[in-house]
């Protein structure tokens, strides 16, 4: 096999997972949608993790994050597709993204920000039934050998630490 080929890792036995997967996602077999539970948890707090809420749409922090100060923006509505998003839903998501990477600027210094949604079981979606949007801080250079080597993350500081800077940097509305 020569040096610029692709090497590949067989999983044969994980198209049995895929297919029942698929079926459920399609057939409509969800449980309680988690996201819709953090939603009625009430006011921001660093108990529910939300750091950012309107009547439409909230910010919280991912509960497996990539980076420090990942976030998820999504609307209060169980939604999974972006057309089924009403136009003040849609603009009260833009308007919460817009804040999200406002504040992550504010508390992170990040040298840029990944911003991206998931859009089904397919598309890497861990919960493709209510739309989500990430938004996580970048620094040049922030993937290390822990990434490279042994495919774990560390992560600097806790998530209650993480939720004090970014509600406290949010922007005012």
């Amino acid at each position: 096999m020569s040096e610029s080929s692709l090497e590949q890792l067989w999983a044969g036995w994980r198209r049995d997972y895929v297919v029942s997967a698929t079926e459920a996602e399609r057939g409509g077999a969800e449980g309680e949608c988690v996201f819709c539970r953090i939603a009625a948890s009430g006011p921001p707090s660093v108990e529910n993790l939300v750091v950012w809420r309107s009547d439409l749409s909230f910010a919280v922090l991912n509960a497996y994050p990539y980076a420090s100060g990942h976030l998820l923006v999504m609307p209060v509505r169980h939604v999974g597709e972006l057309d089924a998003l009403g136009a003040a839903e849609s603009e009260d998501l833009w308007r919460g993204t817009r804040l999200a990477v406002s504040a992550l600027t504010g508390a992170y210094d990040p040298d840029g920000v990944n911003m991206g949604a998931n859009l089904g079981r397919a598309a890497g979606a861990g919960i493709p039934g209510h739309l989500h949007l990430h938004v996580l801080p970048r620094w040049s250079g922030d993937t290390n050998f822990m990434t490279t080597v042994a495919g774990v993350r560390v992560m600097p500081e806790s998530l209650a630490v993480g939720w004090e800077r970014l509600h406290g940097a949010w922007p005012a509305p």
